[in-house]
C-alpha cells in the first residue's frame, strides 16, 4: 500500500499544484479544506473539483468560524485592498492576512495524519511571490515540523518522523504554473481572487489576482479563469 499524505487544499493555484506533486510521487492523497468564514465559498467549490479530478482517497471540509475573531479582510467586512503595486505588497503584512490561519490548518492536518497513520503533510505556501504573510515562511514551516514531532504519539514513540512538505516555498509563481502544467493541473478549476464578483469572475485587482496574472504573463500562457470588466481595464 502506498504511503498516505494529507494535502491542505484551498482551491487555489498553489494547493492544486501541490496535490498534483504528491500524486506524482505515488502518495495516497487525502485532501483537507476549510469552511472558515472566508469572504466567499467559490474556493471550496474549486477544491471539490480539484479533489475529484485528482481522485483523492477522501476529501474533508472542516467547518470552523474565524469570523468570530475577525482581524482580516477575508473574515470581516473590511475592504480588500486593490490595485497595489508589487512594492506596496512587499512593504507590510496586508489586511488580507488571516491571523494564525496556517497554524490552525496545519494543526487539523496533523490530527488527521495521526489518525491515518500518515507521516506526510503537504501545504502550498510560497515565500517569493506572495503577500508577505508570516505563516508562509520557511522558518514557520520548519518550526511547525518540530512541533509536530513533539506533540504526537508517533513522534514521541519514534514511530516515524512527521514531515511538513512545502515544495513550492522557494518558487516564483511562474515556476509553479509551469510545473503544474507539466503535471496536468487544470488551472481553470482554481481560483486565487480574494474578492470575486457574484457571478464568480475574479476581480483581477487584489494582491492574489495580480500575482496570479503576473505569473501567467511571465509564462506566456493564458490564464484560463474569467476576470471581470474592471480587471480588463487594469494591467495585470
Amino acid at each position: 500500500m502506498s504511503a498516505r499524505a494529507v494535502i491542505l487544499l484551498s482551491g487555489g493555484l498553489d494547493s492544486a499544484t501541490v496535490l498534483a506533486m504528491a500524486a506524482r510521487d505515488g502518495l495516497e492523497c487525502f485532501a483537507l479544506s476549510f469552511r472558515y468564514g472566508q469572504r466567499h465559498e467559490l474556493e471550496l467549490r474549486c477544491a471539490r473539483r480539484i479533489a475529484a479530478a485528482a481522485k483523492v482517497q477522501r476529501h474533508i471540509e472542516v467547518p470552523i468560524d474565524l469570523r468570530v475573531f475577525g482581524g482580516s479582510a477575508l473574515t470581516s467586512a473590511v475592504a480588500v485592498p486593490k490595485d497595489r503595486s508589487m512594492d506596496e505588497m512587499a512593504a507590510e503584512i496586508p489586511i488580507t492576512y488571516v491571523p494564525a490561519r496556517n497554524t490552525i490548518f496545519l494543526a487539523f492536518a496533523l490530527a488527521w495524519a495521526e489518525v491515518l497513520g500518515s507521516r506526510d503533510i503537504f501545504i502550498g505556501v510560497n515565500a517569493l511571490d506572495y503577500s508577505g504573510y508570516p505563516d508562509c515562511r520557511p522558518e514557520f514551516i520548519s518550526a511547525f515540523g518540530a512541533l509536530a514531532n513533539l506533540a504526537t504519539r508517533a513522534g514521541v514513540q519514534g514511530q516515524g518522523k512527521i514531515q511538513i512538505h512545502a515544495p513550492l516555498i522557494n518558487l516564483r509563481k511562474s515556476e509553479i504554473i509551469r510545473l503544474g502544467l507539466t503535471l496536468g493541473v487544470n488551472y481553470a478549476d482554481t481560483i486565487s481572487c480574494y474578492d470575486p464578483a457574484p457571478d464568480g469572475k475574479s476581480c483581477g485587482r487584489c494582491d492574489a489576482c495580480k500575482l496570479r496574472r503576473a505569473g501567467f504573463a511571465a509564462c506566456q500562457v493564458p490564464d484560463p479563469i474569467a476576470y471581470g470588466q474592471a480587471a480588463a481595464e487594469t494591467p495585470g
